[in-house]
């Protein structure tokens, strides 16, 4: 790969409802399809990544919040799933009592940095971080472990104004606990071309931010949002359809924009 045995990309945007574990989970599938060995870790108590790969409850026995609180590996947690090459720590609502547990210790934040330096988590090519709507304690963990933040834009009216909250975190976790924290880049989510908002928020995205956001656009998509419903990624659910070929895409220009960081 590189200097580093992974990439950690953290997923996020403290808003709801703009793509973000769709993201994860299709970005993850495309990349494992082309050969990468890839490491999902589920972030978000309500363990959307997880359903959305197929992981019954059931089958939980370990989650991101063992790993989080040091009772076990990454390795111990991880499960495989039906994508060849893709591996999940799937999320239980146990992290919903992590921030309480937690909070007085001295190297809260540093927990899922310190269970990704292992090396049964470094033998992983891509680890992806899915990332809670919301900016706590798991996010904050998320962020300091990464090398990056992938962040899934909605083509709406509020868009930048919510991105420019995230960035002014992404800075500062770059103060305080991440001095080489990058942005990996923005992908624009649910366009729809034949809306003139969404074109104008494309627009005005890539005005404001430019060679960051990238050239694939995830568009509306019936059978991309079907997918998690049959526990599928839609990348597995329905190949042809415009939004896996999207992710297709996207998954291409990260692993070129890979290749430029390390030539660079």
């Amino acid at each position: 790969m590189s200097l580093e045995k992974n990439r950690i990309i953290t997923i996020a945007n403290q808003k709801g409802g703009v793509g973000k574990t769709t993201t994860a989970i299709n970005l993850a599938t495309a990349l494992a399809a082309i050969g990468e060995r890839v490491l999902i870790v589920d972030l978000d108590p309500q363990g959307n990544a997880s359903t959305g790969l197929g992981i019954d409850r059931r089958d939980r026995r370990l989650s991101s919040y063992d790993v989080l609180i040091g009772t076990h590996s990454v390795s111990e947690a991880v499960l495989e799933t039906a994508v060849p090459n893709l591996s999940i720590v799937p999320s239980t609502m146990d992290l919903l009592g992590f921030e309480m547990e937690i909070s007085q210790q001295a190297d809260r934040v540093f927990r899922l940095k310190r269970a990704l330096n292992q090396d049964d988590a470094r033998a992983y090519s891509y680890v992806l971080l899915d990332c809670p709507p919301s900016f706590n304690l798991l996010t904050m963990n998320a962020m300091a472990a990464a090398h990056s933040v992938l962040v899934p834009l909605q083509c709406e009216f509020f868009a930048l104004e919510g991105l420019s909250q995230l960035l002014d975190t992404i800075n500062q976790v770059r103060q305080t606990v991440n001095p080489t924290l990058d942005i990996q880049g923005i992908v624009l989510t649910m366009f729809d071309s034949r809306n003139n908002l969404a074109q104008q928020v494309v627009s005005d995205v890539r005005e404001h931010l430019g060679e960051k956001v990238y050239a694939t656009l995830i568009p509306r998509n019936v059978r991309v949002s079907e997918a998690p419903s049959y526990g599928k990624p839609a990348i597995l659910y329905d190949l042809k359809c415009a939004g896996s070929q999207a992710y297709l895409q996207l998954a291409s220009e990260v692993i070129q924009r890979e290749r430029q960081r390390k030539a660079a």
